[in-house]
This record gives structure tokens, sequence and C-alpha cells, in this order.
């Protein structure tokens, strides 16, 4: 099933042309509306007449998050705040926020493209849709919202968090669809399990879990601890919010559909700003061909990723991996490249650990180290009586598994990183937004 079977199924060259027509009308646009990339175009000497389809964008400069921010708050947009609708913020953390704005036809593109989304995961018109993405200036939550309603779903705005009133609407409102992080759904799953609910208790059937990279191996624990089909939704506020991409739930694994004929996605080197060959990982960027209010050209995610076309999917559009962690976010350790992901591919590949675990890298000296916190899965916590790890740090058990991990993880990645096992319940858990891994001392 397609929400917009015509334009999802367009062949490609259709869809070149439709994308190149767009790209021409936003750059005479925004050289008319927004100052900013007037000025960037005037200082490079690029004459738009030059950009004659959407295979000459690469001849554009980049626009960075630092341009917002020095922006900030309404310097990039593109109309009148008559015009503006709708006000979100990214979730960034540091310095002041990312401001982004919504005109009307950007509200209804919003619903449009997470309706596209849902029905790709698997949700259908009548469905109920339980959504606890966190409402307020994220955009993750009114995203889906208005995407579930433009569908044809009854959806309950629960928002982030709140976990007994998760479980008492999963149970009592019985939702077939859910969307939210994916460590939140791991948390969800544990809790549900602690209490003894049956999976026979709850109707789910599908959840789109983004907002923060994740791996196949935890997608098999959501689906296996919550009998559900789980699939990945991707956005970003900057571009618009979820919705951007999103995996089809009968072709799980193979990458998430991009909504290119609003949102073109090329990959470039992380150093050069080259456009790499198709299937190479590089740093995802994003021109919005067809935004009002905040139309960006060649916007630098920082994501790193791959784009690739699948002849054998069911849509004509570009497929992007899984997001392997944030350029500003990889860890350089002791000359290695290294993404949390790798490590957390090696830890759940371990039947003996739960799938909380957190990373604290520290430098003593010259040398950068990474120490490894991770949990015992709950049952060998259990049958073992470990109620102070600490106590039975030489035991033959807790020594043998600490071996083999760090073993693992030196075969694997190629790093030596001190293996830390921790009690049940004892590291981080999410509840409902994004869920910090790393604790890098070395900034402190």
């Amino acid at each position: 099933m397609y929400f917009n079977q015509y334009i999802e199924t367009l062949p490609l060259p259709q869809l070149r042309s439709l994308q190149s027509e767009r790209l021409i009308r936003l750059l005479h646009y925004v050289n008319q509306q927004v100052p900013f990339y007037r000025k960037q175009w005037q200082d490079a000497n690029i004459q738009l007449s030059s950009i004659r389809s959407i295979e000459d964008l690469h001849k554009l400069p980049f626009t960075r998050k630092t341009d917002l921010r020095d922006h900030y708050p309404f310097g990039l947009f593109a109309v009148p705040m008559k015009e503006v609708v709708r006000i979100h913020c990214s979730s960034g953390t540091t310095g002041k926020p990312t401001v982004v704005g919504y005109t009307r036809n950007d509200v209804e593109l919003f619903a449009e493209v997470n309706a596209r989304s849902l029905v790709a995961a698997g949700a259908r018109p009548g469905m109920k849709l339980q959504n606890a993405y966190g409402y307020g200036l994220f955009t993750g939550g009114l995203g889906l919202h208005y995407g579930g309603e433009k569908l044809g779903m009854a959806v309950i705005p629960v928002s982030g968090g709140m976990t007994d009133r998760q479980i008492l609407l999963l149970r009592d409102f019985q939702p077939e669809v859910m969307c939210c992080t994916p460590s939140y759904a791991l948390a969800l799953a544990e809790e549900i399990r602690n209490r003894g609910i049956g999976q026979q208790a709850l109707k789910l059937k599908y959840m789109l879990l983004g907002a923060e990279p994740w791996t196949e191996t935890i997608r098999e624990e959501i689906q296996q601890s919550l009998n559900v089909i789980a699939t990945n939704i991707y956005g970003l506020s900057e571009i618009i919010g979820p919705g951007v991409s999103q995996e089809d739930f009968e072709e799980r694994g193979s990458g998430s559909y991009v909504w290119e004929d609003h949102f073109f996605p090329e990959i470039v080197h992380p150093d050069s700003g080259e456009p790499v060959p198709e299937g190479e990982l590089g740093v995802l960027v994003f021109t919005t061909l067809t935004k009002e209010a905040l139309p960006l050209i060649r916007y630098w995610t920082n994501d790193i990723t791959n784009l690739y076309y699948d002849k054998s999917s069911k849509r004509s559009h570009i497929k992007m991996g899984p997001i392997r962690g944030r350029a500003d976010d990889m860890l350089i350790i002791r000359g290695v490249n290294l993404f949390p992901t790798q490590v957390e591919e090696v830890l759940l590949g371990m039947v003996e650990l739960a799938p909380h675990y957190q990373m604290v890298v520290s430098r003593t000296g010259a040398m950068d180290e990474v120490e490894v916190m991770v949990e015992l899965e709950e049952q060998i916590y259990r049958e073992n009586n470990f109620q102070r790890i600490e106590e039975h740090m030489e035991s033959d058990f807790v020594r043998e598994l600490t071996y083999r991990l760090s073993k693992k993880i030196k075969d694997t990645i190629g790093l030596t990183m001190k293996v830390s096992i921790q009690n049940y319940n004892r590291l981080p858990r999410s509840e409902g937004g994004k869920l910090n891994r790393i604790k890098d001392l070395r900034k402190t």
C-alpha cells in the first residue's frame, strides 16, 4: 500500500525532471527572499543561470547549523512573520536553539510525508497511533500527530515518558501502532516484562522508531520483546522534522526511502565536501525543494550514512542506510575512528548482557582510554544472586565474561577497551527522549 502511489513510484527520469523544476524555482525564490543566500552566492561568484538542473546542485555552497544560529531567531526565514503559522526549535543542547518556521503549506507538507512514512511502516486508516514522541518545541510529536490524522488514524497524543500511563493506554486503548525513540522502546519493553504483562494483552503491531541511531540487534530485541514490526523513521528539525525518510515494513534492513520529491539528498566527503560515489559512506546533505518558510540549500546534517537505489524495491525513491553516527560525535581513539553503534553491535551480540550500556572516554597523559560499562541480562543477574556486582568481580563467571567481551571488542573494532560489568538496572534508562550513550571526560 502507498499513501501517494503516483509520486512514490514515479520513474526516475520523471522524478529528476520534477526535482530540477522545483530546484530552479527554489533558487530564484530564496535569491529574492533570503539575503543570506543572495550574499553567499554573490561572494562565491555564482550565477543562478549556471544551475540548469538538479545535477548542477553540487556547484552551490553548503548551509551549516552555524548559519542558522548566526541568524537567530528568524533571519533565514523566507516569508514575513504573518505567513508563519508554527515555530519549532531543535533539541540541541549547546548554545541557542535552531529555530524553524512553517507556513500553512509547510504544515501540510509535514503531514503528507509523515502519512507516507506511517503507511510504509505498516499503519493503515482506522488504526490507532500511540504517539510517545515529545510534543512542544520538538518537532517529533506534532509531525507524526498530523501525519496520523491525515492518514485517517485515531491519534493518542501521550507525548514522551510517563511510562505508567503509556502502559495503561497500551492495555486499555489497544493501539496497533506506536512511535518513540528506540531506547525508550527498550525501556518500555523491559517494564512491561517486569510487570508480567504478556504479549497477548497488547494489540501493538508496528513501531516507528527514530531520533537516535540504533542497530539491527536493537531492532531484534524490540521486535521479540514486544512482538512488533519495528521500522526506522528519520528526520531533523532543520529540514522539516520526522518524515524525511522511512523504512518499509516489508523491506526492513534494506534502507529507508527518502521522500526525494521534497528533500533532495546528497552524500559528500566529510573533509573535502566533494560528492562520493553511490553507496559510499559520507555526510548526508539535504536541499528542501518545496518548503516556503525556511528553505535550505545543501544543508550539512553531520549525519554519517550512505545512499543507493534499490531496483528490487516497491518505490522509485532513493534509500539511505542507517545513521552510523554524527561526524562531530565520531570518536578518534588512538587513531581509530569509532562510532558508539559499533560497540553496541558487539555488546548486544552477547546473550549474558542487557541492552543498556554507557561509554566513558578519558585521557591519561596523551593516551585516550575508553571504558565500556554494560549491565548483566536480568535473568543472569537473578540466577547468580548478584546483589552487589563488586563482591563478585573476581568470580570465574564475571572474569570470563569480561575477558570474552574485551576480546570481542578488540577483534571486531581493533581497540582495547576497559570493560566494566554492572548489575542489572544500574545504568541510565531512556525516559522518552534521546539517550546519551557517551560520557566524554576529555571535554571537561
